[in-house]
């Protein structure tokens, strides 16, 4: 695993975000990359979330991490992963709605979203449970369950 720089933006005026020294620490797990390379992650509040999700996906509605992988043009080589943008009201909410620690939850947006940026997906169910697995092997180092586990038994009942 090599060394990943993290630029860290947090213009969400309000309580709750974890120190960015969490911020580095999560990002830099959930970096497999083999060559050093950097990623912005930029926490935001309900409007600029719902901006990019409407402008990006097409859904005009505020999301809990959203994940803008670099690409270099052809013959650049650039050692950026991209831009990860996580909202601060919805990743509270979730935790809320979901009986998750809030420090949890955001450790989970932080790996999910670096996985995003080096290509995992969860669009059908074989990647998803790659990418599940893989999350849930990375959050176990800093001590996390399984943040798959609460949703499932809402779900069940």
């Amino acid at each position: 695993m090599s060394e990943l720089t993290v630029d860290f933006q947090n213009v969400f005026e309000g309580p709750g975000v974890p120190a960015e020294s969490l911020f580095q620490a999560w990002a830099q797990t959930a970096w497999l990359g083999e060559e050093p390379s950097e990623v912005t992650i930029r926490i935001v509040d309900i409007e600029e979330s719902q901006a990019l999700n409407h402008q990006y996906r097409g859904k005009d509605k505020p999301t809990n991490v959203l994940s803008f992988p670099f690409e270099a043009p052809a013959g650049i080589t650039v050692p950026l992963a991209g831009d990860l943008v996580i909202c601060a009201p919805v990743v509270e909410n979730e935790a809320r709605d979901q009986h998750k620690e809030l420090s949890t939850h955001w450790a989970h947006m932080v790996v999910h979203g670096m996985l995003h940026l080096q290509g995992y997906d969860h669009i059908d169910d074989e990647e998803a449970e790659a990418m599940e697995a893989l999350e849930i092997r990375l959050l176990a180092q800093f001590g996390f369950g399984n943040p798959y586990e609460a949703e499932e038994t809402v779900k069940d009942s």
